[in-house]
Formats: structure tokens, sequence, C-alpha cells
């Protein structure tokens, strides 16, 4: 039997256990010798290796597989707040998502990836990058808007993904097939969300490239944060609102450019509207309203429809049943149901005809 030993381990942590686990519940197996096979140097009998198959619930075509889609510019609000465990099942959460994604892109079009990827080396600046973004999107003066159809009609398959790991915000990565994803932890506020896809955005655009180098000194989370900052509040826009700014401006200001008043009161400051002083005062008086957990008007924000259109259309129009996209996809049926949903289509998805 011919299996790809990495397989066996993404399938053991997807499902939850450790080595030491996973061998009390498998008859004729050592936590050693399982620990010697998911290095790839013992060798384990084709009977243990089938009752494992069986326990957690992956076909055996699952095993003969091989995908990487490493993701490595997952956005996390506190670091020290997310456990090895957690890391580990969001990463392989990640996977998954990108191979699904590739899965799909065997039958369908997804969106031409339309963004210029640019290497900051060449005298660029966050800024001036999503300045040159807003241009391609042709945003001019305005708020970005429906921020998920933007970034998908332009080749990024956008996912918001169900965790209750609040520290994790999103992440984005290039899908073996060369797709470009981001995925958004769904059960952030809207600002939060649009502030995150923005982030992710920006590493796409200036960090994704294998053509690019890196020097030591340079900070890619702050780079992101700054294209982001940019990209929804342009500065040569916002300004003129952010002088003289007052708390009592703040919500009409959130509600117009749809970002948090936390990163409008960030954004004046890093502009040079407001003082430092004048920061510390508007925090401490989101603190003082309970602001700093949770703040009033959740903003608009659109759904992103690539991922969950492509599994409607494997559906409606490829007729697969969800038993048997688990079968072609090589994924146990509840990987399927976790993992899709179909809501109404905005951008319109085609059948890859050759």
């Amino acid at each position: 039997m011919k299996i790809n030993h990495k397989q066996l381990t993404f399938a053991r942590e997807y499902r939850g256990y450790s080595q030491s686990e996973l061998s009390s519940k498998i008859r004729g197996l050592s936590q050693p010798n399982l620990s010697k096979f998911e290095k790839g140097i013992g060798v384990l009998s084709d009977e243990v290796l089938m009752n494992i198959f069986q326990f957690l619930d992956f076909p055996i075509s699952f095993f003969e597989k091989e995908f990487f889609n490493k993701s490595e510019s997952a956005h996390y609000r506190k670091k020290a707040g997310i456990t090895k465990g957690e890391r580990v099942s969001l990463e392989n959460n990640n996977r998954l998502i990108g191979y699904l994604v590739d899965q799909m892109g065997e039958s369908l079009e997804f969106p031409t990836f339309q963004f210029r990827l640019i290497d900051l080396e060449d005298g660029y600046s966050p800024e001036s990058v999503a300045q040159h973004t807003r241009k391609l999107l042709g945003l001019q003066e305005h708020p970005v808007k429906d921020i998920n159809t933007l970034i998908e009609a332009n080749g990024i398959v956008v996912v918001e993904f169900d965790t209750s790991i609040s520290f994790f915000d999103g992440v984005s990565f290039t899908t073996d097939n060369g797709y470009k994803v981001i995925v958004v932890n769904k059960n952030m506020s809207n600002d939060r969300k649009r502030f995150t896809l923005a982030h992710e955005l920006g590493h796409i655009i200036m960090h994704s490239s294998e053509d690019f180098l890196f020097a030591e000194y340079r900070d890619k989370e702050n780079e992101a944060n700054c294209f982001a900052s940019e990209f929804l509040m342009p500065a040569n826009v916002i300004r003129n609102s952010l002088r003289n700014l007052k708390p009592s401006y703040l919500l009409d200001l959130k509600r117009f450019w749809l970002t948090s008043m936390a990163s409008i009161i960030r954004r004046a400051k890093d502009i040079g509207c407001i003082s430092n002083d004048k920061y510390q005062y508007f925090n401490v008086e989101l603190s003082r309203k309970g602001y700093r957990k949770e703040e009033p008007l959740n903003v608009y924000i659109d759904y992103p429809k690539l991922f969950s259109d492509g599994y409607k259309i494997h559906k409606e129009d490829l007729e697969y049943t969800d038993q048997e996209l688990a079968f072609a996809f090589c994924l146990p049926i509840d990987v399927i149901k976790r993992f899709f949903i179909a809501p109404e289509s905005r951008i319109q998805l085609r059948l890859d005809t050759y």
C-alpha cells in the first residue's frame, strides 16, 4: 500500500489526536512506531494502516494524496494567546480550504488574478501600493464598500471560516495550484473583517511573490497594516475630516468609512491630524465607554461568494451529491459538510469547458 505519511499526520491532527492517543485506539500500534512512520522512516502493516484509516474516518485515497497549501502570514491579534494545538488546527483547516479550492478549480474557472504584485524593494511604500490598488479598482475618493466583491472579482477567493479561536483574524496564501486565497474569522465584527481583508490583500500584493527578496529589517505585518489603513482610509481624502477631531464625530466617520472608531483615531494620529496626547485621550474615552471591547454600529459588509458558489455549481449544475463530491475529492463527508455553504451568488462562475 503506497501511503503518504504526511497525510496520515494531517488526518490525525485534524481529528484532534496526539500520537499517543491514536496509538491507544489502534490494536498493534505503538506510539514509537507511529512516530517513525510519520517521519517517513518506519513501516506499518496494511492491517494497522486500514484500522487507522477507518478510525480516523478518512478514505484510503486521501492518504495517497499530497498537498501543502502552506500559509506563512497568519494574522493573530495576540500570538501569545494561541496554543500550539489551536495553531495546528487553524493551519490544517486552511490547508483543507486551499485543497478544496484546487479541487473545484479542476472543473470551474475562477476569476483571473488581476492585482499587480509590487516589490517594495523597488522603492515603493505600502501607502503608494495601496493608492495604486485603489486606482486599479476605480475607487477614486470613495470608501471601499463591497470589499469582498472587489477582491473576488479580481481573482482572490475569500472564505469566511467559523472558528471559536477569537485571537485568529485571518490568513492569506497561494494554493498548490496557484490560486490566491484569503481566510477570515467569520465571528469577527464587520469592521474587523474589512481591515483584515485589506491587511491580507496587502500581504498578497506585496509579499506573496517568490521573486521578491525581503530584507531582515522589514516588518511585513506593519507593512500590511499601513497598506490596509491607506487602502480603506486614503490620507489625501480623509485628512480634512480628521482635523479638529472630536469624540462625537467618530460614529459618523465610522458609518461613512466603514472602519472602526479605533482605527479612525489611529489614522488621525498617523497622518498628523492629532497629537500623541490627543490620541491617548481618545483611547481613554473609548475604554471608558466600553468601546475597546465592542464598538457601537456593526458596519456594512458584503459576503464572499466564490467558495460557496463553487460548491453550489457542483451540486446543481454538475449534479454531485455530497457523498459523490466527498468521493471525488478524496475526503470524508463531514469535511464537505463543514466547509461548504451556498448563499445567493453575485459573481458568476463558469464551468471549465476544456
